[in-house]
């Protein structure tokens, strides 16, 4: 990283990367409008219109109709394979209604807000909640309930785990850098080394707290994941807290960096990222240069952190909401995930009223595709609580 890439960057964003992004997004958005809690709002609306474009969101809604609509589906990708048919299925409401497939977000969003509505719980026990529930969640989720119902505490919940490199803990960050709270004196939190491999300093209760969005994804994160999936939780939050308070991308760039080692994995392709946006100027432009540089296309799923948080990062860098969040569902194998991260970044920098409202409308409430329990709920009514 000491070469093109480091020199682009300049160490921080300071530098050419810092120019370029302070030009780009400043020049076609700049400062967001409604204070920081606009922007607040904004990121999490941001996040839901992100996730409502990524085409995996349909798949998600479809989990409202009966099994067996999911199973025909199943059925004409089969027929479609086996007699060379390029009609392709998609998610459809034979006999059902047809609302749960309207335009509309999907886990992400549900996830951010149940993080919302248990923020003050002590992470492990808001999890444990969540066991024998009839939800759907990432693997590492799953994988993590498991192990606390085995009576396995964090970190081990997060690093004894087949996914701990995934991107769930990242989603769920954005609810902690909406909050973004400094922490009070005295208050104890676990510690983490420039990996972010927890030190095994005592934890606080967390109840009643008043929060560091940096170190509060750190500890949500080690319930689910390890490694690069926690230092992407604690980049997240760290952008998202920055560009709330402040309504500048740049600052929400070095935030991320400042928690994403040179020498791991997400600190390497966060860098690289940012250095082809600067170079593409727009996010659109940037997608052909991602894809060639940061996806392999072997693994079978597209949710690594390591991959998903870079991307947002760059394509937030390179330009606003609109011209980011459809660029990341360009890139089809990290839509699941990688446009909601990218939109809850710009969405914080544009604010809540920059949104369109078309979008407003189809994104801010949820239907329970994934936890239940939230079908109906307003997303942004949430956000009024700790925003």
């Amino acid at each position: 990283m000491g070469g093109s890439v480091g020199g682009a960057l300049g160490g921080s964003l300071g530098g050419s990367v810092g120019g370029s992004v302070g030009r780009s997004v400043g020049g076609a958005v700049g400062r967001s409008s409604g204070g920081a809690a606009g922007r607040a709002m904004g990121a999490a609306l941001g996040l839901a219109v992100g996730d409502a474009t990524g085409w995996p969101a349909a798949r998600h809604r479809s989990h409202l109709h009966a099994p067996w609509s999911r199973r025909l589906h199943r059925e004409l990708d089969t027929f479609a394979e086996e007699h060379g048919v390029t009609s392709l299925p998609v998610p459809f409401a034979l006999n059902q209604p047809t609302e749960p497939l309207a335009l509309g977000p999907s886990d992400d969003a549900e996830w951010l807000a149940w993080t919302i509505l248990t923020i003050d719980q002590p992470r492990a026990e808001a999890f444990r909640g969540l066991i024998g529930a009839p939800i759907r969640a990432r693997i590492s989720v799953t994988t993590a309930l498991g192990n606390l119902a085995r009576g396995l505490e964090p970190p081990a919940s997060g690093h004894d785990n087949p996914h701990f490199f995934d991107d769930a803990a990242a989603v769920r960050a954005v609810a902690f850098g909406i909050a973004g709270r400094a922490p009070r004196p005295g208050t104890a939190h676990t510690a983490y080394d420039d990996r972010g491999t927890p030190r095994g300093t005592p934890r606080g209760t967390g109840r009643g707290v008043t929060r560091d969005p940096v170190r509060d994804a750190g500890r949500d994160a080690e319930v689910t994941n390890a490694g690069d999936g926690v230092l992407a939780a604690r980049a997240m939050a760290g952008a998202v807290a920055a560009v709330v308070e402040t309504g500048r991308i740049a600052d929400a760039l070095d935030a991320a960096l400042a928690e994403l080692p040179d020498d791991t994995a997400i600190g390497h392709n966060a860098r690289q990222a940012l250095a082809i946006a600067a170079k593409a100027g727009d996010p659109f432009a940037a997608v052909p240069a991602l894809d060639a540089a940061l996806l392999d296309h072997v693994y079978s799923y597209g949710v690594a952190a390591a991959l998903t948080v870079p991307v947002a990062l760059a394509l937030a860098s390179a330009g606003p909401l609109e011209r980011a969040v459809p660029a990341a569902a360009c890139l089809a194998s990290l839509a699941d995930s990688a446009p909601a991260l990218t939109g809850a970044l710009t969405g914080a920098v544009a604010g809540y009223h920059a949104i369109p409202e078309g979008w407003a409308r189809a994104a801010r409430t949820l239907t329970g595709c994934c936890l239940p329990d939230l079908a109906g709920r307003d997303l942004m009514e949430l956000v009024e609580g700790i925003a």
